[in-house]
């Protein structure tokens, strides 16, 4: 074999990886955000989403029953998230949407909390009760601002 048939063997191979890197791009740019997710459309609006994007879970009871399907912003810049639910799933009228995270530094996930009322959320409908996303820098911010409230109402030390 001469350098002429190795360097054309290589180039050919050379551009079959990159097709095939180019075929799989081409794949999981078109894929990407779409969740085929059989069910009914609910809304949620909340203050902060942080970490809910296209494809979260939404779950009820720890067990998923959904999937985050879109997110925009509102007139009043608010993030509107759809959720499709589970056909099988109907929720309370009152049933809330939270945003939760999975153990300390987990992923985010919609967390379906439902209500008592008689009447269920019809399709399309928008969720009235929501929490909104806490990240671990509020969290201790809340637990540091507890703790200098205690210190400020215990008695000071007595003198020796």
């Amino acid at each position: 074999m001469n350098d002429t048939q190795a360097l054309g063997r290589e180039t050919a191979i050379g551009a079959a990886v990159v097709l095939a890197g180019i075929a799989l791009l081409v794949f999981a740019y078109g894929s990407a955000g779409r969740t085929q997710v059989a069910g009914y459309e609910l809304l949620a609006r909340f203050n902060k989403i942080d970490g809910i994007g296209i494809g979260s879970d939404v779950r009820l009871a720890g067990i998923t029953e959904g999937k985050v399907v879109s997110s925009r912003l509102d007139d009043k810049f608010r993030a509107v998230v759809t959720l499709r639910i589970d056909p099988g799933v109907q929720l309370p009228d009152d049933s809330a949407a939270l945003v939760e995270t999975d153990g300390l530094l987990g992923s985010k996930f919609i967390s379906l909390q439902p209500g008592a009322d008689e009447a269920a959320l019809k399709p399309g409908a928008e969720f009235r009760f929501t929490q909104d996303s806490m990240n671990v820098t509020d969290i201790l911010d809340l637990i540091i601002s507890q703790a200098k409230a205690k210190r400020a109402e215990a008695p000071p030390p007595a003198a020796k």
